[in-house]
């Protein structure tokens, strides 16, 4: 098997992990390459940059917290299976502990189970925007300023309302942010958008879970100047008014199942903490 490792970069003990498990797996047959900051921070030559990657592994090991697996996934041209070992707070799309993690991966044989995921693309006039493994959040570029928003389902506008932001989630997202916000948990196997006001000025504003089958547009008009944020990590700035198109990515992320389902990690991890 042919392993890509990533790693966090701002935790030495998790470069040197990423390291060691290197030199495991390496020790167990497979072959091992380094992202190419990770492979500059443990000092060594012959880094891979993710544009670089097709091609040359199966698996992606991202050791790190869910903002190293998001980025994994979001650099990824082409999506290749990827499998986090937590090296952060909750942790909650990595699923293997550390202490578990070579074992796991050395034993891992062509053909392991896949599960796919899917992400959200985003478009707006101007053309495409990117996709989102968790969420997209649209807030105001200066804090604590309100924004105005109307739902449009399918060519009618299904709601319209005031509020700090709104949270466009995958069901995979449904446990990151959109879940801190007062959404629901969804089952990551159910197709659709999750639709979160973030700190609304009506009560009767409440989440909405709307089919990827539909034509989704979100439409925005402020006195304030806007930006989509993507996982946390790439932003576009919206200025005061327009329109988002939302829909499924025609490329789902792909994870490497675990031993733990996503409702054991709910219980582990969310409930327990």
């Amino acid at each position: 098997m042919r392993y890509f490792i990533v790693s966090r970069i701002d935790r030495d003990e998790a470069v040197a992990f990423a390291g060691s498990l290197a030199g495991g797996l390496r020790k167990a047959g497979h072959t091992v390459i380094f992202e190419s900051d990770t492979a500059d921070t443990l000092k060594l030559d012959g880094g891979v940059s993710f544009d670089d990657l097709p091609g040359q592994a199966d698996v992606v090991v991202a050791v790190g917290g869910d903002g190293t697996v998001l980025r994994a996934v979001s650099k990824m041209q082409v999506q290749i299976p990827v499998i986090g070992v937590n090296w952060g707070e909750v942790g909650f799309l990595a699923d293997l502990e550390r202490g578990h993690a070579l074992d796991f991966l050395a034993s891992l044989k062509p053909g392991f189970p896949v599960e796919k995921r899917m992400r959200l693309s985003f478009e707006s006039d101007h053309g495409p925007i990117g996709d989102a493994l968790n969420e997209a959040l649209i807030v105001t570029s200066r804090p604590a300023k309100m924004l105005r928003f109307s739902i449009i389902i399918d060519g009618e506008v299904a709601e319209t309302f005031r509020a700090d932001g709104i949270i466009l989630s995958t069901p995979t997202g449904s446990t990151a942010y959109a879940m801190s916000a007062g959404g629901p948990i969804v089952d990551p196997w159910i197709d659709g958008v999750l639709v979160v006001p973030l700190a609304p000025y009506m009560l009767s504003s409440r989440p909405h879970i709307i089919s990827t089958d539909r034509q989704i547009e979100i439409h925005l008009e402020s006195t304030k100047p806007a930006n989509l944020v993507i996982d946390g990590v790439e932003v576009e700035p919206l200025g005061f008014s327009g329109s988002i198109r939302v829909s499924r990515s025609t490329e789902p992320s792909l994870f490497i199942k675990s031993e733990r389902t996503f409702f054991e990690k709910v219980e582990q991890k969310l409930r327990r903490l």
